[in-house]
């Protein structure tokens, strides 16, 4: 089945002739963090001369241990995310939990994301797909790859048109995932761009205790070999310093390692054979 492109930006096509990249850290931290890390994030990969959306929470509505850092909520949020835009001139995402959030988020965003966890939540995936912006929705650790016929028909039946699925792993065990690459071209033959979330796959939910842990060293490896299996581009959670990152900070790629990732990334693609247009 064809894939049919979702246009993000002018300069943003998630099904075009490059891979996007969605990077960005776990949450919201403060302004100065976020948009430090976002003109980072954009310098890099302009070097690589890859598109990229910026991606951050303004919430973590899902975190282990209720004493976790929850993010500085929708309205700085989003004021913050908004300021990204702006300064850098950057593609924006973040996630939407609730049906009331929507309306708010996608007069900000460019792109709404809706969490793993909320994949199956009707009423909200409705309301993403009748607010007229693109979505993307991540396919739950619980649901294969063939499973995601249902969410890609809930969002068309509501009228929605641009929808990208996001892979980014499956349950394996208690506190483990594993990540099946057989779940790309599944999800790819419903006809949508796929985009494979390597940080999140290599995540280990509730692994801590009251937080989850992972090995962010492993990422790479399966971002590289999901480029080979075929996806429209990759998911990255990325900290100028993880390990004192307020979520996720286990799972996520430094932006010490991101120059050199790009530039593999880059690489893949031309070896692949769909080398960027005018090289």
């Amino acid at each position: 089945m064809r894939i049919h492109p979702v246009t993000v930006a002018a300069d943003v096509v998630i099904g075009g002739s490059l891979p996007v990249l969605i990077m960005g850290p776990c949450v919201i931290e403060s302004r100065q963090h976020t948009l430090k890390l976002a003109r980072t994030l954009a310098a890099q990969a302009a070097k690589a001369g890859l598109p990229v959306i910026f991606k951050a929470s303004f919430d973590k509505a899902n975190r282990t241990s209720h004493a976790g850092f929850r993010g500085p909520g929708l309205e700085e949020g989003l004021d913050i995310l908004a300021a990204v835009k702006q300064r850098t001139g950057l593609a924006i995402t973040t996630d939407v939990h609730e049906t009331a959030q929507v309306a708010a988020v996608a007069e900000v965003v460019d792109l709404l994301q809706v969490p793993a966890f909320l994949c199956r939540q009707t009423d909200l995936i409705i309301a993403c797909a009748t607010s007229g912006r693109p979505t993307s929705i991540k396919k739950g650790q619980f649901l294969g790859g063939h499973d995601c016929r249902a969410i890609v028909d809930k969002f068309r039946t509501a009228g929605g048109r641009d929808l990208v699925l996001i892979e980014r792993g499956n349950s394996f065990g208690y506190n483990s995932l594993v990540a099946d690459l057989r779940n790309l071209p599944v999800m790819r033959s419903l006809g949508v761009p796929v985009i494979f979330d390597g940080t999140h796959s290599v995540q280990s939910p509730g692994g801590r205790g009251d937080a989850s842990g992972g090995d962010g060293a492993l990422a790479p490896g399966l971002m590289r070999a999901a480029l080979a299996m075929g996806c429209e581009g990759l998911f990255l959670e990325v900290h100028n310093r993880p390990e004192t990152a307020l979520s996720d900070g286990p799972n996520m790629l430094s932006t010490a390692r991101l120059a050199r990732f790009l530039a593999q990334v880059k690489a893949l693609h031309q070896a692949l054979g769909r080398p960027a247009p005018g090289t």
